[in-house]
């Protein structure tokens, strides 16, 4: 088995995988040294990887190599797709995973991966398995966040329950309509671009605001909300 830890902005996700099926998963604001010995005491893990936004924590790093087979995942380690993004040294890893697991679900496609997360993320693979590069841009909280301390009497939107309607009659809900649609504008926006330059594109949502958003999508999208856990499972097969 294979255990595959997700370090992002807001949660860090844990992931076992047997073969190519998630046994187990589970979100944490921290992962500590229990919460790891839990998920070793239940499962047999042969190998093991980290993807995160930030310095990895070197004792999670020291406990995964005495448990199992660690794969050191930095941009040097071998990938089943060809990177020809101009400066890969800066490319984000959880990018780079979750490009890899787009490119596994859909082989012989272009696939266009969304993440609507902390950040707005837009990641391609053409149908030959090369990372082309993609867009980064605020994701739904932090857009309603800079709106908030950016000014003097905005408001703070915390909530999301329903997709606004377009015309809003009052702060809040002009708030929402603004963030929230101008957002889903944004996601059909660059989609038909790259309909424009690639043909038979697939396109793949995930991340914690997709669920929120995905059917305010005028474009046939696909959730896929373990990309990146799957990328990194696909990364450590090509390393083994």
């Amino acid at each position: 088995m294979n255990l595959i830890i997700d370090i992002g902005n807001t949660l860090q996700k844990i992931a076992v995988f047997e073969n190519d099926e998630i046994v187990y998963f589970n979100s944490f604001q921290i992962i500590t040294d229990d919460i790891l010995q839990s998920v070793f005491a239940q499962f047999e893990v042969s190998y093991s990887i980290i993807s995160s936004v930030a310095d990895t924590d070197a004792n999670i790093v020291e406990y995964l190599k005495s448990r199992s087979t660690f794969i050191r995942y930095t941009p040097q380690t071998k990938l089943p797709i060809t990177i020809l993004y101009e400066t890969p040294e800066t490319l984000g890893l959880d990018r780079i995973a979750g490009a890899v697991g787009a490119a596994m679900l859909f082989t012989g496609k272009n696939v266009l991966s969304i993440q609507a997360g902390t950040c707005l993320v837009f990641d391609f693979v053409n149908d030959n398995k090369e990372y082309l590069g993609g867009s980064i841009s605020p994701g739904l909280k932090m857009r309603f966040e800079a709106l908030h301390e950016k000014t003097k009497k905005l408001p703070l939107i915390n909530s999301l329950i329903n997709i606004p309607r377009v015309l809003g009659t009052d702060t809040l809900s002009s708030l929402s309509s603004g963030v929230i649609n101008g957002l889903c504008y944004e996601i059909d926006g660059f989609i038909e671009n790259y309909k424009i330059k690639f043909k038979d594109i697939v396109v793949l949502i995930s991340g914690g605001d997709a669920k929120f958003i995905q059917n305010s999508i005028k474009n046939t999208i696909f959730a896929a909300p373990n990309v990146v856990l799957k990328g990194l499972n696909e990364i450590i097969k090509y390393n083994v």
